[in-house]
């Protein structure tokens, strides 16, 4: 590289030329690889939703590492949102290992690859970190290079240190021993074992001792993350666990944002956001904004009540510019009365009638008190009459029997009246989904999960971790039913099936199309067996078999309670007990913790039709409680 001339900057010119083989001055070039991750987006802005909501200004980067309220989660396995801490098999491991440190966290983000797992590294380490096993070494002079990691080597500087002591390798020959593994070149790690294995014979620690070292390097072909790469990526994991046990309703509602186009991801937080005890509410025209907004309630005895209100942005044919005017109009004169005043008020850009009739089947004008059936009878009549009323107005028209007051701008009191009748369930929460992507203020699938459980193998979010090719039995909801024809004329079906956590692409060919057509309708519950088909990006099911799921109502059903394990203290026991004592009857009580469903003895048999229900989700949560 060039020195420096007289006057430059002595740090810039090395970046700037170089010379070649021959010393002839050429250009360099620095080659820089840069990972975007959604999770920082959901980070920071998580961070901007506290300091709006608590005004707290969190520095995120400053948190102490040993917060008690993140490994208590961490511990739990409640790794849904929690960055590379997500999938099944992975909140498994967490409850397994039970990570009290950062080092733990770190760990876990290495441990669950293939280089570590073909070893079985990744249960061994639960295992000693918790003695269920002995920590072991192939030799005594290992402790040194792997007793922070209980005997393991999970890094690749683990690796490069055992090259070092026991084969005797270089710095630099350790380093190509890493890059042999990290290119998974199989010829060239076979080169590698001939030279590893002398080595430790060379060394004094024998070819037997080589020979085992070099059969757990091996399987780093497969792929092992090096320490500063895990330590970085546990940091994120870190940050994201610590919001989400310290802070849940902003971070869901950050996390929730960033997904709102990601129907499956954004199921599977909202699913989330129910077990937490988070309501999620329909949008709301005088109090949504934009994206997904926590609401904090303080009660009288100084405990919380979070929600979170879904983002306005996020309904179907409503764009950020439109939010903007609504949400300014608000803001400047206060909340709309109802949907007149709202109609008269906004910019009339917003009331196109595409964006209105979404927003009413979105639920986004409930809290005036209006029905959604009467709003979409009615809108169009109301708009019409509004712009046409509003534009005479700006054009200096007045009726004889308006008010003239130039401060209170036009009256509008030939008002449609707007009835009352309401759409049912069904149609309200098909609305709903259509506008939404999701079911947001109920689910056709609430009160009869334990029962569609029992017919099932597990919940769609599990799909990832199961093998392809593989045969399941999942439950859940048909939408977007679509029957189509092959080249040869016979009639098959693509359709998504959705549960309460996620969803998928279902293929229905032709054989078994004929057994089951006729099962095959939009919204019908059912029970699918499937095989997994993951040659795409994103798994699907082919389905094998279907029948309708009808799920049996007794003359008193079970109450059933949704509760985290970890909320099941002393206090909460005797505090459910006493309200079981004092609501008798004859309904049993199921409570569901985590995954586990355990039905109580007669003895604790309930009434579900006085009280008690309300009771109930006054301290659980509204959607805790399912009759």
């Amino acid at each position: 590289q060039r020195k420096p001339e007289a006057g430059s900057d002595p740090e810039l010119a090395p970046v700037v030329t170089q010379y070649d083989m021959h010393g002839v001055e050429s250009l360099g070039l620095l080659k820089m690889d840069f990972l975007g991750l959604r999770n920082l987006d959901v980070i920071s802005d998580a961070v901007a939703l506290i300091k709006k909501t608590r005004g707290i200004d969190l520095n995120i980067d400053r948190v102490e590492l040993d917060d008690p309220a993140t490994f208590a989660l961490l511990q739990r396995g409640e790794g849904v949102g929690v960055f590379q801490l997500e999938s099944t098999n992975m909140r498994a491991l967490m409850r397994s290992l039970a990570p009290t440190e950062f080092e733990d966290i770190a760990a876990l983000v290495a441990l669950y690859r293939p280089g570590p797992m073909a070893a079985n590294m990744h249960n061994d380490y639960a295992d000693r970190k918790n003695g269920r096993k002995p920590i072991e070494y192939e030799h005594g002079d290992a402790a040194e290079v792997l007793g922070d990691t209980y005997g393991l080597m999970i890094y690749q500087e683990s690796m490069m240190r055992i090259a070092q002591k026991f084969a005797g390798y270089s710095l630099a020959e350790a380093d190509n021993l890493r890059k042999a593994c990290g290119k998974k070149n199989k010829d060239l790690i076979a080169k590698e074992r001939v030279k590893f294995v002398q080595g430790c014979d060379d060394t004094g620690y024998g070819s037997d001792l080589g020979t085992k070292w070099f059969d757990i390097i091996e399987p780093f072909a497969d792929y092992a993350f090096n320490k500063s790469h895990a330590y970085g990526y546990g940091l994120v994991s870190y940050q994201t666990a610590y919001l989400k046990a310290n802070y849940p309703a902003e971070y869901l509602a950050a996390l929730l944002t960033s997904v709102q186009t990601t129907l499956d991801k954004a199921a599977v937080y909202l699913a989330e956001c129910r077990v937490m005890g988070i309501q999620v509410h329909v949008p709301d025209v005088n109090a949504s904004s934009s994206d997904f907004t926590p609401v904090i309630d303080t009660e009288p005895d100084g405990s919380e009540t979070r929600s979170i209100l879904f983002g306005l942005s996020a309904v179907r044919n409503v764009g950020k510019g439109l939010v903007e005017f609504i949400v300014a109009e608000r803001d400047e004169n206060g909340p709309f009365e109802d949907f007149y005043d709202f109609c008269q008020r906004v910019n009339t850009q917003v009331l196109n009638k595409k964006t209105i009739e979404a927003l009413i089947k979105a639920g986004a004008f409930d809290s005036m008190g209006h029905s959604r059936q009467g709003l979409l009878v009615t809108f169009e009549q109301i708009i019409d009459h509004t712009v046409a009323r509003r534009r005479e107005y700006d054009m200096g028209v007045m009726s004889l029997f308006e008010d003239t007051s130039a401060d209170e701008g036009p009256a509008f009191n030939e008002r449609v009246t707007i009835p009352v009748e309401d759409f049912d369930k069904k149609l309200r929460l098909t609305f709903e989904k259509e506008m939404l992507g999701l079911y947001v203020s109920d689910h056709p699938l609430f009160g009869v999960e334990a029962a569609l459980a029992k017919k099932t193998d597990g919940n769609l979010a599990d799909l990832a971790e199961i093998e392809d090719g593989s045969q399941r039995n999942f439950g859940g909801i048909i939408t977007g039913l679509q029957r189509k024809w092959t080249k040869k004329g016979d009639l098959m079906a693509v359709f998504t099936l959705e549960d309460l956590n996620s969803s998928v692409e279902v293929m229905v060919f032709p054989r078994t199309m004929e057994q089951v057509n006729h099962l095959l309708v939009d919204d019908a519950m059912v029970v699918l067996r499937g095989r997994v088909d993951k040659r795409d990006d994103t798994p699907k099911l082919i389905a094998v078999d279907l029948e309708t799921f009808e799920p049996v109502i007794d003359t008193d059903p079970p109450l059933r309670l949704h509760l985290r394990a970890s909320r099941l203290n002393d206090e909460m026991l005797d505090r459910l007990k006493e309200l079981f004592s004092d609501f008798p009857g004859s309904s049993e009580v199921h409570l569901m913790l985590d995954d586990v469903i355990i039905a109580l003895p007669d003895r604790f048999s309930v009434s579900t039709t006085t009280g008690l229900v309300g009771e109930l989700r006054a301290l659980l949560g509204i959607e805790a409680v399912m009759v």
